[in-house]
């Protein structure tokens, strides 16, 4: 006899990663799992949807981790082309709809994670809705896409949105043959940067062929025929367009949770604990729609990154068994590439730092990723930012091409444990020639750091 319910609203990273864990340690009979996906995919890669538009990636299936019959098989009733709509706590159902036919059904619950991810933002200008417009957030979108791609008359592509994904899709239109232009309402691209690093990433953008026009809001986009035909900026500015990828950025999707009386926090995610639960009794929520704890601001943020999505369903999934688990929180690192240019980040940005009311000093220098007598060696550009007076790193920036964008790992690691420049400094790091300079430049940035950190006391003590 089936002694507790769990209902799965989301069937990806979050959701999928929640139920199988919670299944490990529970069996059928004593724990029953339900999960709905409205799409037609489980359990895939969105991160690699770029990289299967532009080639990369031959095929749609190298993306899939997990097929939906084999979720069925280990234990989790995963139901396909299934829109939960509504929650009634009271009641303890949610109301779904199913995609194809209709039919409504209420299905009960006594716990219930909601995984409902992020929607790609789209903001209320005319002509965002026209079929050639698209988002690419889900691995529907991606199949949309790739099929608009794939038919006559697409020769000009406008990216709107500056961000990761708008530089990942730009790269993959490009790839195949396309005219692209990318435009952002910012000074330089990926905002996450600072400005210096952003023009830096700008410059590498336009000599990789991919038209950039930045401080451009757009106004409208143009449509003929009901179709998309050009993207038309505030400064009057008319780019002329076959398709249009929206690369906006994410807002975490939270209607579902909102509507049933679900708290939501600061940073407009769903609020949930250190072990993934709601502020409501039984209910739990990971992935791209919840809230976390940027570990070094102290400020409850939205991080919509794969990796998180899976922690976080690890951790609700534990718990869900009879286990206990917590996730410590973010701190925001990332990495991309367009083409040979690889960026990447940790932590917090000059303005992020300022907002948190830390007082810094900053350093970048230029180097190279490996030997420069060495066959291959490419530019590398790092930044960091620490603390004043204690020196404690506080964000890091990596702008450069093969070898560069990685090393980002260690700077990761050196914030999640709190570690001060003239620490890492003296880090212990490998060295080769086809691996980097005998001064690492991870090394090189810490040292200047620390320089500019003993400037700086010295230059109080003696005001």
């Amino acid at each position: 006899m089936v002694n507790e319910r769990l209902v799965v609203v989301g069937g990806n990273a979050a959701g999928m990663s929640a139920a199988g864990q919670a299944r490990r340690r529970r069996p059928k009979d004593d724990l029953s799992i339900v999960a709905f996906e409205r799409g037609r995919y489980s359990s895939y890669s969105a991160c690699g949807i770029p990289y299967w538009i532009g080639g990369e990636v031959t095929s749609m299936d190298e993306l899939i981790a997990r097929r939906p019959e084999e979720h069925i098989r280990a234990g989790v009733d995963l139901r396909m082309g299934c829109d939960v709509v509504g929650i009634d706590l009271q009641s303890r159902t949610v109301e779904v709809v199913e995609v194809d036919g209709g039919r409504r059904y209420a299905e009960p619950f006594d716990q219930l994670l909601l995984a409902t991810g992020s929607t790609p933002y789209r903001p209320p200008i005319p002509g965002m809705d026209a079929p050639n417009v698209h988002g690419v957030q889900v691995f529907d979108d991606g199949v949309a896409l790739r099929a608009e791609l794939e038919g006559d008359g697409v020769r000009r592509v406008v990216v709107v949105g500056g961000g990761y994904i708008g530089l990942e899709i730009a790269e993959a239109m490009k790839r195949r043959g396309l005219e692209v232009t990318v435009v952002d309402r910012s000074g330089t691209p990926v905002g996450m940067f600072d400005e210096d690093v952003g023009g830096f990433i700008a410059d590498a953008v336009r000599g990789l062929g991919i038209g950039l026009r930045l401080d451009a809001p757009v106004a409208a986009i143009e449509t003929s025929a009901g179709r998309a035909t050009a993207v038309r900026t505030e400064d009057g500015t008319t780019l002329p367009a076959d398709l249009v990828v929206l690369g906006l950025g994410v807002r975490p999707n939270v209607g579902l949770a909102t509507g049933a009386g679900i708290p939501t926090g600061t940073s407009g995610g769903i609020a949930v604990d250190q072990r993934m639960r709601t502020p409501v009794d039984g209910v739990w929520a990971a992935g791209d729609c919840v809230e976390s704890m940027h570990r070094v601001s102290g400020r409850r943020v939205v991080v919509a990154l794969g990796t998180h999505a899976n922690k976080q369903g690890r951790v609700a999934g534990i718990n869900l068994g009879g286990g206990y688990a917590t996730f410590p929180g973010v701190i925001g690192t990332a990495v991309t590439k367009v083409c040979e240019l690889e960026v990447a980040r940790t932590g917090l940005s000059e303005r992020e730092a300022r907002s948190a009311g830390f007082e810094f000093v900053t350093a970048s220098i230029d180097s190279s990723t490996r030997a420069g007598y060495f066959p291959g060696s490419r530019p590398i550009r790092v930044k960091m930012i620490a603390e004043r007076r204690s020196g404690r790193l506080l964000g890091a920036q990596i702008v450069g091409r093969e070898g560069a964008a990685k090393r980002i790992d260690v700077l990761a690691t050196a914030i999640w444990n709190e570690m001060a420049v003239d620490e890492i400094l003296s880090l212990d790091l490998s060295y080769a020639p086809p691996f980097g300079p005998v001064w690492d430049p991870v090394l090189v940035a810490a040292r200047k750091a620390f320089a500019a950190v003993e400037d700086d006391i010295i230059a109080a003590s003696g005001s």
